[in-house]
């Protein structure tokens, strides 16, 4: 068998070494999946957008976004009644496999509650309807060319929708956060500009039929957006709450119920901390190893960049399998950069600018659109526009687009979605110092150096996400801690800072996750013994890799003591949090 690319055999033989009941699905089982089934059936017509790539969802079409104040009471009902068929259904004393994914159901669940109660985005926060607006056309723009007619009309359609969702975030509004207030205004101070470059980039691929009817809806939404620009800059006139902490006890709620994770705040601090003195020690030995050796100079053209991420991105893979350290199953495609076209580059500012396709398009590559690389001063260019290799190896391979394509090939169907970003995020933060231990960079002493400077960033998010999250940072001064600490640009710390303040428990993933990987491993390595494998273990990971680590533990090594006991209530375990 060759082995640049081994075949799916070895996914089907990851899944079946798992604990499972007898082969014939059990009754549980049945009722389970049919409640997964039906709950991810809606949650597609109501999960919010964000500026997140992980989280991104495929939506059956017509998809139109409803988030008037009569939907939201409709949302709330409706994941009430979830809940209780969820609970209806007992696990006890069924196979392990199947009370993991019964836990998976509940952490779907509460996410559900957290967002429309315990953290409500959708009355604080003012950018959230410019994530439900432009940011489902957006979405729709994000697959690679060509832009075919069925999706003009997807584009169509939302981009006609926005007007009325604006309007409808006005009226939820009611507890608008001055933090929120001015980051919106910032993100939208050029929006005129930044559509126009949308109108301009569209135009010449738009069916002639469809031109005039994109134009009318293009302007429309325009003047949307300058409008409610203008009345989130009125809301800021008036006294405003700075408050945009959720408190010690929602976070805490947060990590029991939706990440499934038993830290405290300050387990996740001082597991930080520790991780961000390593990563600073470390990159100080790597530039004395590096001394006397020529910087990497920056790829002279856009085509340059796309050939060696491509040639980097096989060997990567290559490399993995070669040292038996990861399969590389023949259904998982590839994950390639293109040019990124006008109407995505003005946009950038709604979320990552890739495409990881989704579980209808694994046919597909994935892809990561990057302009022209050249000397700058921003954190992730400055690495991408020099060697491909690191985000290729947290984005694409053996990252979020190998996992996920992975993961969407599962045989059981309820572990193919998202749940908590502790798993993708671990991975592919996991995945850089796995290439790196691995002898992938030996190299290149200065890409040492940038692994290192990206282990430092991700360790300080702990920090930013915890102390946001507690009230003890305000969004301004997690920017500054961010842009002197790491250090990194001013523009990507306030991105970041904005991003972690709106989403708590986002920031600690990547961090947290990758220590949990490298506890399990230690963990299955004692009890294993010489039966270890690595590309076993890191298969059964990936493969996985939507699974909380608390789960994935529980089902690895019959060890169930990192999973926080179920809340006889989601709703009633935040009224009674101070008691946790």
């Amino acid at each position: 068998m060759p082995l640049k690319r081994i075949a799916l055999l070895s996914l089907f033989a990851v899944a079946s070494s798992l604990p499972t009941a007898a082969a014939q699905t059990s009754a549980f089982q049945t009722k389970l999946r049919t409640l997964s089934e039906e709950f991810w059936t809606w949650r597609a017509t109501e999960q919010p957008f964000t500026n997140d790539d992980i989280p991104r969802i495929e939506r059956a079409e017509p998809f139109v976004v409803h988030w008037a104040p009569g939907d939201v009471t409709q949302y709330k009902a409706k994941v009430d009644a979830f809940e209780k068929q969820w609970r209806a259904l007992s696990a006890a004393g069924e196979p392990v496999a199947d009370q993991v994914d019964y836990r998976l159901l509940g952490s779907a669940i509460a996410r559900v509650h957290w967002e429309l109660t315990v953290f409500p985005m959708w009355k604080e926060n003012p950018f959230f309807y410019v994530d439900q607006s432009l940011g489902s056309v957006y979405a729709a723009l994000l697959p690679k060319p060509p832009i075919t007619p069925a999706r003009e009309e997807i584009i169509l359609s939302r981009m006609e929708r926005m007007p009325y969702t604006l309007e409808e975030g006005k009226k939820n509004l009611t507890d608008i956060r001055a933090p929120y207030v001015r980051a919106t205004i910032s993100e939208l101070k050029d929006i005129e500009a930044q559509m126009q470059q949308v109108h301009d980039g569209l135009m010449p691929v738009f069916s002639d039929a469809n031109k005039p009817r994109f134009e009318k809806a293009e302007a429309a939404a325009v003047k949307a957006l300058m409008g409610y620009r203008e009345w989130v800059g009125t809301r800021g006139k008036s006294t405003l709450p700075e408050k945009t902490a959720v408190g010690r006890e929602g976070y805490i709620w947060f990590l029991r119920n939706v990440a499934l994770m038993k830290y405290t705040p300050e387990d996740l601090l001082r597991m930080g901390r520790q991780e961000w003195e390593r990563s600073v020690s470390f990159e100080t030995l790597a530039r004395a190893a590096s001394t006397g050796v020529p910087d990497v100079p920056f790829y002279g053209t856009t085509e340059q960049q796309m050939d060696a991420e491509k040639a980097n991105e096989l060997a990567i893979r290559k490399y993995m399998v070669t040292h038996g350290v990861l399969s590389d199953p023949a259904e998982v495609r590839h994950y390639y950069y293109l040019p990124i076209p006008p109407y995505i580059a003005a946009l950038s500012f709604m979320g990552v600018t890739d495409d990881l396709t989704g579980p209808s398009r694994l046919g597909e590559d994935g892809t990561s659109y990057k302009g022209t690389p050249r000397t700058t001063t921003n954190f992730w260019g400055a690495i991408t526009g020099r060697d491909t290799r690191p985000l290729t190896l947290h984005e694409g391979s053996p990252g979020h687009y190998f996992q996920m394509a992975w993961s969407w090939h599962h045989p059981d169907p309820i572990r193919r979605h998202y749940y908590d970003s502790e798993s993708n995020e671990g991975i592919g933060f996991y995945a850089e110092e796995m290439a790196l231990e691995a002898g992938l960079f030996d190299d290149s002493p200065h890409m040492k150096e940038a692994i290192y400077g990206m282990m430092r960033l991700r360790a300080l998010r702990v920090e930013v996400d915890v102390k946001l999250a507690l009230g003890e940072f305000t969004l301004e001064q997690a920017a500054d801690y961010l842009t002197k600490v790491v250090p990194m640009d001013r523009g990507t710390a306030t991105s970041e800072a904005v991003m972690f303040a709106s989403t708590p428990g986002q920031a600690i993933t990547y961090q947290i996750g990758k220590l949990d990987i490298q506890r399990l491993m230690t963990d299955a390595r004692q009890k294993q013994e010489e039966s270890f494998k690595l590309q076993r273990f890191h298969d059964f990971i990936w493969l996985n890799g939507n699974l909380p680590f608390s789960l994935m533990r529980w089902e690895m090594l019959d060890d169930s003591s990192d999973v926080p006991p179920v809340a006889p209530s989601f709703l009633e375990a935040k009224r009674n949090s101070r008691a946790i």
